[in-house]
């Protein structure tokens, strides 16, 4: 009976550190999401535009591309439904082609409709090959529309790479737990 105590309190134990860390990795997410979107509203005028009238959007504070020949990219990002934090989400993409360096990016998918976020929201969403993001500049996504239900921008952070698709990422979407 001691040792069934005792496996099931290091489980517990175990359990809680597990949890604890997550949430910690997903506070410091959620915190670089929203100093990110501070910065973005600073520097591009018209993106307070999409914020406001998106039916939701993700923010990807930290994303990691590099490769040469193969290369991928990787990163973490906060969803948000009418402004609201509702989860959580994993970015990934592998490709082949002619691609050379490493690159830290912000990006930020904005979804038009309640429909383009709720497809986001049931897993496995992915864009297509050719789909690319606005590389933010001053007064660009004044202009920018969206296509086939999302508008993608992002933010050199670091870095230098010559590659400014995103066909071919791949989303993970973790709801927030109540």
């Amino acid at each position: 009976m001691k040792i069934l105590k005792s496996i099931t309190f290091t489980a517990l134990l175990f359990l809680a550190i597990g949890l604890n860390a997550q949430t910690s990795k997903d506070q410091k997410i959620i915190k670089d999401a929203s100093k990110a979107k501070d910065k973005l509203m600073k520097m591009e005028v018209g993106l307070d535009h999409f914020f406001s009238t998106s039916a939701g959007y993700v923010i990807f504070p930290n994303v990691g591309k590099g490769g040469f020949i193969i290369g991928g990219a990787s990163g973490n990002g906060v969803v948000y439904e009418n402004g609201t934090m509702i989860g959580m989400a994993d970015l990934k993409k592998l490709s082949v082609g002619l691609q050379a360096g490493g690159q830290a990016i912000t990006e930020v998918i904005f979804f038009e409709t309640a429909a383009d976020l709720a497809e986001f929201k049931d897993g496995d969403y992915e864009f297509s090959a050719e789909a690319s993001a606005v590389a933010l500049k001053s007064g660009v996504s004044v202009n920018a529309k969206y296509k086939d239900g999302v508008a993608v921008f992002a933010l050199p952070k670091a870095g230098l790479m010559a590659d400014a698709s995103v066909g071919g990422q791949k989303f993970e979407y973790k709801p927030m737990m109540k």
